[in-house]
């Protein structure tokens, strides 16, 4: 067995935002994602099948919800459980240092 961490083999220049699966099988996905000043594209939405327990490790986003005007900003450490279908979408990733998330998606 061999320990791996969060916070290693990061792309220094990042263009499109990272998505890494870290486990899966068929009940959930648990994936790493690097940020880097990326935003869901404007007029877009994310809906997803199934629900996402989602912790900001490292940097700081904005996450809009339909329906609200306020934006939820997350820190190091703030997490969020997003309901399947829950459209959603982030506004804003911190631009002058990696974001760094760890998204749990679960049925």
């Amino acid at each position: 067995m061999k320990a791996k961490n969060l916070f290693l083999n990061i792309k220094e220049l990042i263009s499109e935002e990272i998505f890494e699966a870290l486990l899966k099988n068929e009940y959930l996905k648990l994936e790493r994602i690097i940020s880097n000043g990326h935003a869901t594209s404007q007029g877009e939405w994310c809906d997803q099948d199934t629900n996402e327990w989602v912790i900001l490790l490292q940097g700081s986003a904005g996450i809009l919800f339909e329906g609200n005007t306020e934006v939820l900003v997350l820190r190091p450490g703030d997490y969020v459980n997003i309901p399947a279908h829950m459209k959603h979408r982030v506004e804003w990733t911190d631009s002058g240092e990696k974001t760094i998330w760890l998204a749990l998606h679960y049925r």
